[in-house]
């Protein structure tokens, strides 16, 4: 049975009473989580689930809290970079090893961040986005944890502006 919402909430379209899979449901929570990332370039958003599929936590990728940066900081991409905190390792300060069964991120982590990720306990990492120069599916191979991408999930079209800016990479 499906369901016309209208617009509740500002979204519209039909709802249904079929349960989302625990994969699209994180994906979602990763993808709100991007929204709140300060760089212009590339938000990326993260939750971690544990073994009951509870939230433990959601972040985003941006600067050390309380870092004001100067004037002109945002201008120079590459300059920038090496300064901004991962999604991922962000995440990975809100919890201890093995409280976590899964992280969903809205870009596949870097060669680090999946580093980390298994250095955690991780046994599965979910992304939307791929990131070519990263390791990630070989390191999961490596120690057994499930990396899989997920582009379908509930809110996709939420904040489009994220979505935009993290295709430009």
């Amino acid at each position: 049975m499906t369901l016309d919402r209208g617009s509740v909430g500002g979204l519209t379209g039909p709802v249904s009473n079929e349960r989302v899979q625990v994969r699209e449901y994180a994906m979602a929570l990763a993808h709100v989580a991007s929204l709140r990332s300060e760089d212009p370039f590339r938000k990326v958003g993260a939750v971690a689930l544990d073994f009951d599929n509870r939230v433990i936590g959601t972040a985003y990728n941006g600067l050390a809290p309380g870092f004001d940066p100067p004037e002109g900081f945002w201008d120079d991409r590459e300059k920038r970079q090496r300064f901004m905190l991962h999604a991922e390792i962000n995440l990975c300060s809100l919890f201890r090893r093995g409280e976590a069964k899964l992280v969903a991120s809205t870009t596949m982590p870097c060669t680090a961040c999946m580093q980390t990720l298994c250095a955690y306990g991780i046994k599965e990492v979910y992304y939307r986005d791929v990131y070519h120069e990263s390791h990630a599916s070989e390191i999961a191979e490596v120690y057994g944890v499930r990396l899989e991408r997920v582009s379908e999930y509930p809110l996709k079209g939420f904040g489009a502006v994220a979505d935009e800016t993290a295709a430009q990479g």
